[in-house]
């Protein structure tokens, strides 16, 4: 199998131009609904709770806001822009040059990381001003930045083929990938949840992306981020395989 890098390119430029031609709607606006999260749950929660400094509170908050903002941006990323080429009808723009699944997969993933890393920034400063950040080790908050980027992306890929109107793709936004960011210990740490609920909450791959990012600038995680890597990376996997199968199926992509 031939790989042409510029084709790579060619569609991971198209991608990325998208979202950047609109950055008050793409950009700015995550970032500003983060910092107003932070500003609700400091002022509801941090300020009642004596047993966590308001400080605390907000650096504890400020990482578990970044990855929730990567999560759903990453998946409207790729979900958007394959489900708009179906509903426009010009999905045949993609499918007739000369690319290979390998190769639409690799452009939307990177695509769907870039998106995730240019608004995580943007997230990170707008909130910095109003937050005491340190930053624990460097390297590992990039790496999960980038897999739970990666596997949004993938998941957003997934979720636009499937989807066959906005409706669907809505569904799968509000009711799942909203749903398990915010209970994947966003606002809180799952410790202080009762037992059941703890251990329900490890199924949910959103708490190892929160948690080991939250390493990354406190040092501190409710589970092993070695642990959280690794299912990570077979989650990663998995995705691709099932990414490579719809595309070489042309599931709901061909008629």
């Amino acid at each position: 199998m031939q790989y042409n890098p510029i084709s790579i390119i060619t569609l991971y430029k198209k991608e990325v131009q998208r979202f950047t031609k609109i950055p008050l709607q793409t950009i700015v606006a995550p970032a500003a609904t983060s910092l107003l999260f932070m500003v609700i749950f400091t002022t509801a929660i941090g300020s009642v709770r004596t047993n966590y400094p308001l400080d605390s509170f907000k650096s504890f908050l400020f990482p578990g806001l970044i990855m929730m903002t990567i999560i759903q941006n990453a998946f409207m990323n790729n979900s958007s822009s394959i489900l708009m080429s179906k509903v426009q009808g010009n999905i045949v723009d993609l499918l007739m040059p000369p690319l290979n699944n390998i190769e639409i997969i690799l452009a939307f993933t990177l695509a769907g990381i870039t998106r995730g890393i240019v608004v995580a920034v943007a997230c990170a400063l707008m909130m910095y001003p109003f937050a005491d950040v340190s930053i624990y080790n460097i390297y590992i908050i990039l790496i999960f930045a980038i897999i739970a980027s990666a596997i949004m992306s993938l998941i957003g890929t997934i979720s636009g083929i499937w989807a066959e109107k906005w409706d669907h793709l809505g569904t799968v936004g509000n009711f799942v990938i909203v749903p398990l960011s915010f209970l994947s210990g966003t606002f809180y740490s799952i410790t202080v949840l009762p037992g059941p609920i703890q251990t329900a909450s490890l199924i949910n791959p959103f708490f190892y992306m929160i948690d080991g990012f939250r390493y990354g600038f406190l040092g501190v995680s409710d589970s092993s981020y070695l642990t959280a890597i690794f299912i990570l990376l077979v989650i990663f996997i998995f995705l691709i395989a099932i990414n490579y199968m719809m595309l070489k199926s042309g599931y709901k992509l061909r008629p």
